[in-house]
């Protein structure tokens, strides 16, 4: 590597960093003139495939842009369509709830007439049995006030006169009791 650089410095001139002379400036024309032709035969022979490649790739992405755009637009009218059915979900739910509970009102109010028709008939069951008790105790009652009379008069009588005005009296006594109501 040190001849290399020893080399270098030998073939420079005196006072220059490197030597520019007449074959170097040819050089760096004839490189330039080579640069500038590679550049067009390049921009000519691979200016259309890339351009083409490019274009594709832009028109790639812009439909990928435009179907995204697209989906997006599906996707949030769907979302739209399930919150409108969500939302008339909801209002046949709050009118199910309100039928459902009306309908219950409905039955429970038939179901408190029932119930008060039911203890009509057994309150009036109940005063009626009630009111055949009362009769037929009553009716015991003047039967049994009719034997007890009969037996105090038959007594207080056998004491106190004799057969036949015994029989005339209470003959009498009794017919009175026969027509007297018992009743309030």
């Amino acid at each position: 590597m040190n001849n290399l650089i020893i080399l270098s410095t030998q073939a420079v001139p005196e006072g220059r960093v490197f030597g520019l002379d007449g074959q170097t400036l040819i050089q760096i024309g004839v490189q330039l003139l080579n640069g500038i032709i590679l550049a067009i035969v390049l921009t000519y022979v691979l200016y259309k495939p890339v351009k083409s490649f490019l274009d594709k790739r832009t028109n790639s992405i812009e439909a990928d842009i435009e179907h995204a755009e697209r989906m997006s637009k599906e996707a949030d009218a769907t979302i739209s369509e399930y919150n409108k059915k969500i939302e008339d979900i909801e209002e046949e739910r709050l009118k199910l709830l309100d039928e459902s509970r009306a309908q219950a009102d409905e039955e429970r109010k038939e179901v408190l007439k029932r119930a008060q028709v039911e203890a009509d008939d057994i309150k009036s069951a109940a005063l009626l049995r009630i009111s055949a008790d009362r009769a037929r105790m009553e009716e015991e009652m003047r039967l049994q006030s009719i034997e007890m009379a009969n037996l105090m008069a038959s007594q207080y009588l056998s004491e106190q006169m004799d057969d036949e005005a015994q029989s005339e009296y209470f003959e009498k006594m009794l017919s009175r009791m026969e027509e007297t109501s018992w009743s309030k």
